[in-house]
């Protein structure tokens, strides 16, 4: 058994939600890209690679009410009834189908085992299955698949049952504890649009992880040390802790950076003043570290602006900086020496992987200790999976960082397996993170060619928010409208983040983003909005509207079936660790609702009992699209 490693990032094209692609089929569109590899899990949607449950060595979890988790133990047991104990456990191959609501394909894979014709085994199947209470009918077509159409008693009931469930459906895994690297700006650097997504993609998978059941630790692993301190150090000693030109560090700490870099480039007292402070901070001084501190603390009220405009749950309490493990660089370095892993090559301290070469073939070394005596990346990093699985007792790591950084990555894995510090029960995954582009496709920069700043590009989505939002809803207080404009706006920008892959590239125009139709995060808080309308127009308190459910329309049905998935897209989530599938459903979700509401009377049902049943259906959906926007982080308007 060895270490379980993960590298979430592109492998062909892929769709954008696992609705689309369960749309696709519903069609008639029934084949996969030629250029994807994976096969469909249940109502989960496209799994890429190794099975979530073997990757994280437990089973799948269910959720109570998804259709496909709920037939998937009848037919296995009408598998194992008709041809014995043997096939207990056999997958049964539920997908969606354009002639039913699922489709078993099992009996195609069985045919070959039991010796006998696919449409054979699926008539044996069909015969010892008991689903009376769950489908309508069940019919075979073709070679042999069998299509199930779900009951209306049944979906009425699941309905209801869901809405009484305080989870929705969702389900709790068994609990790991899981250390996430996300985020991770440089003291006295400016964020930029660059940090966008693995501050959010990260934040998003830890609200998830959490609901799910998980003990989630944030680990924001900030660029808080090394030489360009000594500068940094100097010039805020030079112009003052409590001066104009240290509170810049608050709100643009790219000037404060700036000046210092060209006070070292053209005086060179300065120069050798901010040398000679690297030593005094690398030995541990204690004036200059108590310099030191204050030149992070006023960093961190930056960043804590950032966060709280973009409304992610990281704090004080989630750093652990380069800093953080200072004391165990030079132990990693000797341990890795005296094992063996490590050899002294051209006065460097380098580890040499096997499989790990350069152009022209030469060993590619992880290098823990320059020919000069300090520390590179690797040696920090090294220390920290040490410390995340010695201390933190991680049974799950997930590295939130750009795609550029996986060769590294993996050779700091393979290095700390080697030395024992990453165990096989560990999984270990990068969580690729695609660039952010601009109109030209290249990567995003201003006019002057400088990476956009992070700040602006928020100041600059609310302000499109607020328009878009006074030429809508002109009717709207002031107040409301100036309160619910940065909800807009910062749930665009998230939401246009988080519904494509993490690992793909992606086009940033605000104007699309914000727009009020389409597949974008304000569509979304519509829908949520209008529910709210709903029942303010009835006088009542969604909370209120507890009758049962009844489906009996086409509308209904529809709406009913994308609700019960919601437990089990979200637990997918967790496991294959790609927010951009419950964007997706949600996307997929609400326009569901909307053709519900379009052709389906709500408040002017024909009679009472048609009426609350459509309310509570309609406040179902309201907690569904809230809570799922909640674990992609964005806020819900109850007036747009």
């Amino acid at each position: 058994m060895r270490c379980h490693v993960r590298t979430i990032g592109t492998a062909g094209a892929r769709p954008s939600s696992f609705g689309n692609l369960w749309s696709d089929l519903r069609q008639g569109q029934g084949v996969l890209p030629a250029n994807i590899s994976g096969r469909w899990n249940q109502y989960h949607g496209l799994v890429t690679g190794p099975s979530p449950a073997a990757v994280s060595g437990s089973s799948r979890t269910v959720s109570p009410f998804a259709p496909a988790d709920v037939l998937a133990p009848r037919i296995g047991a009408a598998i194992e009834a008709a041809f014995g104990a043997e096939y207990a456990g056999v997958d049964p191959l539920l997908r969606p189908s354009q002639f039913a609501d699922l489709q078993a394909n099992v009996a195609l894979s069985l045919a070959k085992k039991v010796g006998a014709k696919p449409r054979d085994v699926a008539e044996k199947i069909v015969a010892a299955l008991d689903v009376s209470d769950l489908a309508s009918s069940v019919e075979i077509s073709g070679p042999g698949f069998i299509n199930l159409t779900l009951s209306p008693g049944w979906l009425s009931g699941a309905a209801t049952s869901m809405a009484g469930d305080e989870r929705l459906g969702v389900p709790r895994q068994e609990r790991q504890i899981v250390p996430i690297d996300y985020s991770a700006p440089n003291v006295a650097k400016e964020m930029h649009a660059g940090h966008l997504r693995t501050t959010v993609v990260g934040d998003s998978l830890a609200r998830t992880l959490e609901h799910l059941g998980h003990q989630v630790i944030r680990q924001n692993h900030i660029g808080d040390w090394g030489t360009p301190f000594g500068m940094l150090i100097e010039h805020l000693l030079d112009v003052g802790e409590t001066s104009d030109e240290a509170t810049l560090l608050e709100v643009d700490p790219n000037s404060f950076y700036q000046h210092a870099r060209e006070k070292f480039d053209s005086d060179p007292a300065f120069a050798d003043r901010a040398r000679g402070r690297v030593v005094k901070l690398q030995a541990g001084d204690a004036p200059t570290l108590a310099v030191w501190n204050r030149l992070v603390g006023l960093s961190k009220v930056y960043f804590n602006r950032i966060y709280s405009a973009l409304d992610v749950t990281l704090t004080d309490g989630d750093l652990a900086g380069e800093s953080m493990y200072n004391d165990q660089l030079q132990a990693v370095c000797d341990e890795l020496e005296d094992r063996g892993i490590a050899v002294i090559s051209d006065g460097a301290l380098c580890v040499f992987l096997p499989g790990y070469t350069g152009r022209e073939g030469k060993p590619v070394p992880l290098i823990v200790r320059k020919s000069d005596g300090g520390y590179g990346y690797g040696t920090t990093d090294l220390a920290t999976v040490k410390y995340r699985v010695q201390q933190l007792h991680a049974n799950r790591i997930l590295y939130v960082i750009g795609s550029p950084q996986s060769l590294h990555l993996n050779m700091v894995w393979d290095t700390a397996r080697a030395a024992g510090w990453l165990p096989d029960d560990v999984e270990v995954v990068h969580v690729q993170i695609g660039n952010v582009l601009g109109s030209d496709r290249k990567m995003l920069r201003t006019r002057s060619g400088n990476p956009l700043r992070l700040m602006g590009l928020v100041d600059e989505a609310n302000t499109v928010a607020r328009k878009v939002i006074d030429e809508a809803r002109p009717d709207l207080d002031e107040a409301i409208r100036a309160e619910i404009a940065p909800q807009i706006g910062v749930g665009a920008i998230k939401y246009a983040d988080l519904s494509v892959a993490h690992d793909t590239e992606y086009v940033l125009d605000l104007e699309r983003m914000v727009s009020l139709t389409g597949n974008t995060g304000p569509y979304l808080q519509y829908a949520a909005a209008r529910i709210h309308s709903i029942f303010r127009n009835a006088g009542m308190a969604p909370d209120a509207a507890t009758a049962p459910i009844v489906v009996a329309e086409a509308a209904e049905r529809d709406l009913v079936l994308a609700l019960l998935q919601f437990g089990s897209t979200v637990a997918l989530v967790g496991d294959a660790l790609e927010p951009h599938r419950l964007a997706g459903y949600l996307f997929e979700l609400a326009q569901a609702f909307s053709s519900f509401y379009e052709k389906c009377p709500v408040l002017k049902a024909d009679d009472a009992a048609v009426r609350d049943s459509r309310l509570a259906l309609s406040a179902l959906t309201l907690r569904v699209l809230t809570q799922g926007l909640e674990l992609l982080g964005i806020r819900s308007p109850e007036r747009m």
